[in-house]
C-alpha cells in the first residue's frame, strides 16, 4: 500500500514531455478592414462603421480606445479631444430656479430626470423630477426650484407611432394629466 502511494507521488512529479513538440496557432481574418485606417480621432467620425474599432494588433493587450464601440467609442474619441459628448457636468445649483428664470436641463430624449438637492445645495433630501417635451417646465414640492427641459434631439422622431403615415392619431385614449392645486391657483405654475 505504501509502495503504491508513493509510485504514484513521484509519476505527478516526474517532468514529462508533451506528445507535441510545437504548439498549435490559430489565427482570423478580420471581417471588416478599412483602407484608410483606424479612426484616432473625434472629427474623422463620418458613419456608423467608423464606431467599430479595429482591436488590438496579434499578441498586444488591447487599450479601450482599441476595443470600445458604438457610443462608447463616441465618448472615449471625444474625451481624448477634450469635447464633453453626453454633457455630463452637473446642473446650476449656484441659485434657486424661477419661472422667469428656470434651470436649465439639456436632453436629447423625450423625458429626462432630474434630481433636486435644494438651494442651497443639500437643503433637502433628492427629489426627482420628470421633464418631458409634453411638460418642459417641473417644480420641486420642497424648495420651489423650478427646472425646464430644453430638446436638443432631432426634431422627428424616427420611432413615432404614425409610421410616417401622417394620420396624426393613433387609436388610443388621450391621456389627461391630473389636476393639481396649481391648476386653480395659478395655471401657468405648471
Amino acid at each position: 500500500m505504501f509502495l503504491q502511494r508513493s509510485a504514484i507521488a513521484a509519476a505527478r512529479r516526474a517532468a514529462v514531455s508533451p506528445v507535441v513538440k510545437r504548439s498549435f496557432a490559430t489565427s482570423f481574418v478580420r471581417p471588416r478592414m478599412r483602407n484608410n485606417g483606424d479612426v484616432d480621432c473625434y472629427t474623422d467620425i463620418k458613419t456608423e462603421d467608423d464606431l467599430i474599432g479595429l482591436g488590438a494588433a496579434t499578441g498586444s493587450v488591447p487599450t479601450d480606445v482599441d476595443q470600445a464601440t458604438g457610443l462608447e467609442r463616441l465618448e472615449i474619441l471625444g474625451k481624448m479631444q477634450g469635447i464633453d459628448i453626453f454633457d455630463m457636468k452637473p446642473l446650476d445649483a449656484s441659485r434657486k430656479g424661477t419661472l422667469d428664470n428656470p434651470i436649465i436641463i439639456k436632453s436629447a430624449g423625450d423625458e429626462q430626470y432630474a434630481g433636486c438637492t435644494g438651494y442651497p445645495a443639500d437643503s433637502h433630501v433628492t427629489i426627482w423630477l420628470t421633464t418631458s417635451r409634453e411638460r418642459p417646465i417641473e417644480r420641486c414640492p420642497e424648495c420651489g426650484s423650478v427646472y425646464k427641459m430644453e430638446y436638443v434631439g432631432p426634431q422627428e422622431d424616427p420611432h413615432a407611432h404614425d409610421h410616417g403615415h401622417g394620420h396624426g392619431h393613433d387609436h388610443h385614449a388621450a391621456y389627461e394629466e391630473p389636476k393639481t392645486f396649481a391648476d386653480f391657483v395659478k395655471p401657468e405654475y405648471r
